[in-house]
């Protein structure tokens, strides 16, 4: 599994001199569109793609350091980096939770790693879901991020369906320097993001 997750690391950022295809076309068509249709004034006021920040909650696998194991390898081979383990902050006994507990897991990616990801995303991995019609282009927060929820991790081509502990979803977070939603949803449009028509 860890020669997996090297590989699959390799593949998500190349060598140096391979341009990156989604980067280029951020600068060469969405960037121009953008200044065209919002008249800015600076190519520095155009909203750009900060991170992406994939979050995976294991609450139901506490107890099982093996399930959680594999969860967490499923999640960098899905990235292509390293993932951190989330602990809980503070006991809750209604949840059976300790403090300092494994809880999650999150992986953060910038640069080329994001546009890579966010290119496998749309090109790959949404068009696989069953009944795909669309992401839903109301999950903005009003600050011009997006968050879109992903049912079943076997919609990536990196994760092998025999060898599935169990199906489980995890949070995309898309993190814009847009100020509106407007301005976002635009951007994330003309990247590729397959928003619903309704």
């Amino acid at each position: 599994m860890a020669k997996k997750i090297e590989e699959a690391a390799v593949q998500a950022a190349p060598a140096q001199k391979e341009t990156v295809r989604l980067k280029v076309k951020y600068q060469q068509e969405v960037a121009p569109a953008l200044m065209k249709a919002y008249n800015y004034k600076s190519v520095m006021e155009v909203p750009k793609l900060e991170k992406i920040v994939l979050n995976m909650r294991l609450g139901d696998v506490k107890d099982n350091s093996k399930s959680l194991q594999s969860a967490v390898q499923e999640l960098e081979l899905i990235a292509g980096q390293k993932a951190l383990v989330t602990r809980a902050k503070k006991s809750v006994a209604n949840f059976k939770l300790r403090a300092k507990q494994e809880v999650g897991a999150k992986v953060t990616l910038r640069g080329d790693r994001m546009w890579y990801f966010f290119d496998k995303l749309v090109s790959v991995a949404l068009p696989r879901v069953r009944d795909f019609r669309g992401v839903s282009a109301k999950s903005f927060d009003g600050r011009g991020n997006y968050a879109l929820g992903i049912k079943e991790q076997l919609i990536f081509p990196e994760i092998a369906y025999d060898q599935v502990e169990k199906v489980r979803g995890f949070d995309i977070s898309f993190v814009t320097t847009a100020k509106t939603d407007e301005e976002a949803r635009e951007l994330l449009r003309l990247l590729g993001m397959p928003f619903a028509t309704k």
